[in-house]
Parts: C-alpha cells; sequence; structure tokens
C-alpha cells in the first residue's frame, strides 16, 4: 500500500513540473513581443532606419554655423536600412519647445520631400539637397536653421524623416498639413534626428533660409524686416 501511495505521489510531482515547463513556455497573452522570430518589427510595423551626421551627433549641441545666427547651412544626413520598398524619403524639421500660437502646433523649420534612395541608403550633402527633391523653409525654399535665442535651456530640434512607398506630387508652396495627409497610407519606415540649440554667442540674426546675412541691427533695434518668424 505504501509502495502504491509513494508512486502515485511521484506521478504527481512529475505532472506538476512538466505543467509548469509548458507554461513558462507559453507566450504572453495577446501572442508574442514585437520584433520577435516571425513577428512583425516594434514601433507599429515600420521598419527603423540608422540617420547620421558630421553635423552633430543625435541629441547633441548644434553648431552656430546651421544655426539662424550663422547663416542657417543645411547640415549633412545619411540614412541607412531604408526598406527596399521605398521610392522617396520625405524630412521635417521643427522646434518642439514651442507652442506655436498659443496652440499645439510647434514650430516649423523645414521640410523637403523626395529624397531619392539608392540601394537602401539616401545622402544628403551639406548645403544643398539632392537632385529631384523639394525643399520648403519658413523663407523659402531653402533651409532655416534653429532660432533659439540665449535662455536657461535648450530647444530640441527634431528631424523626422519619413521613408514613403512612392515619390509624391506636391507644389513647393505646400505646408505641413498637405504634406502630411499626402504621405498618409505610404510611410514604410520612420527615423528621427534631435539637435539642440540655443544662441549662447549672443551673435546676432542672420539672413534665414540660406540666404545673404542681414546687417547687424542697431543695439535695441528689431532686425531689418520686423522680428523673425518661428524660431
Amino acid at each position: 500500500m505504501r509502495t502504491k501511495f509513494t508512486t502515485v505521489l511521484a506521478l504527481l510531482a512529475v505532472t506538476a513540473i512538466g505543467a509548469g515547463a509548458a507554461f513558462a513556455q507559453q507566450p504572453p497573452a495577446g501572442g508574442p513581443p514585437g520584433g520577435g522570430a516571425g513577428g512583425p518589427p516594434r514601433g507599429g510595423g515600420l521598419v527603423p532606419m540608422l540617420v547620421e551626421s558630421t553635423a552633430f551627433p543625435d541629441g547633441g549641441i548644434v553648431p552656430l554655423k546651421y544655426s539662424m545666427y550663422g547663416g542657417s547651412t543645411q547640415p549633412d544626413f545619411k540614412i541607412t536600412a531604408v526598406p527596399a520598398t521605398a521610392q522617396s524619403i520625405a524630412l521635417i524639421l521643427h522646434d518642439i519647445d514651442v507652442a506655436a500660437g498659443g496652440n499645439t502646433d510647434d514650430n516649423l523649420h523645414w521640410m523637403a520631400w523626395n529624397i531619392p534612395t539608392s540601394n537602401g541608403t539616401a545622402i544628403m550633402e551639406e548645403g544643398k539637397l539632392p537632385d529631384g527633391a523639394v525643399g520648403k523653409g519658413g523663407r523659402g525654399p531653402a533651409f532655416m536653421g534653429p532660432g533659439a535665442p540665449n535662455s536657461p535651456r535648450y530647444h530640441h530640434y527634431v528631424f523626422e524623416f519619413y521613408a514613403l512607398s512612392e515619390k509624391l506630387d506636391l507644389p513647393a508652396t505646400t505646408g505641413r498639413p498637405e504634406l502630411l495627409a499626402a504621405m498618409k497610407g505610404k510611410i514604410v519606415a520612420k527615423a528621427a534626428y534631435v539637435g539642440r540649440f540655443r544662441n549662447d554667442t549672443n551673435a546676432p540674426m542672420q539672413g534665414g533660409g540660406g540666404g545673404p546675412p542681414r546687417a547687424p541691427a542697431a543695439q535695441g533695434a528689431a532686425p531689418a524686416g520686423g522680428p523673425p518668424p518661428a524660431r
């Protein structure tokens, strides 16, 4: 009788161990986590891209050269890991530390679209857009860099890169709402690159949008042409 009872206990222990192991191997409720083998990538199914620049590191301080106080030189960018399905790249640069007009909109500085891709890579050289790309800034088609004044904290300027499944047929006068509407349903990947800026040197504002520098204003006078637009 004792032998039979011991055998039953042993069988129950083995069964419990097996059940525990099987439970541990089960995926959590809702299916496997994003990015697992055979599953969709994390981030809502969008493939991550890599953005690099020699102008400043991601999350780093933007040098004066690329700001509205240094002539607004367009930084260089290299975007890799672009999906094979992408036909072009669109870019939106905005200052996320400002609520424009007291609303939820932030300050738009520059947009570009139809940036070409080749073999999973898109290249933007310093100071110019690649052939075929269209730019739209706050003062015309050229790049308009950061413009935050000297203050206790830095503003954060976000370069958003969108890989699109096709090129966009948009006029050069297109605004951000129209660009976002045109991209809807065509985005196959996205990445962001952030620069921080404030005018620590107190340099005078220069011509934005890649234009000629403004003449320095007299002390206490407003810059020629009125105050600059969104910074």
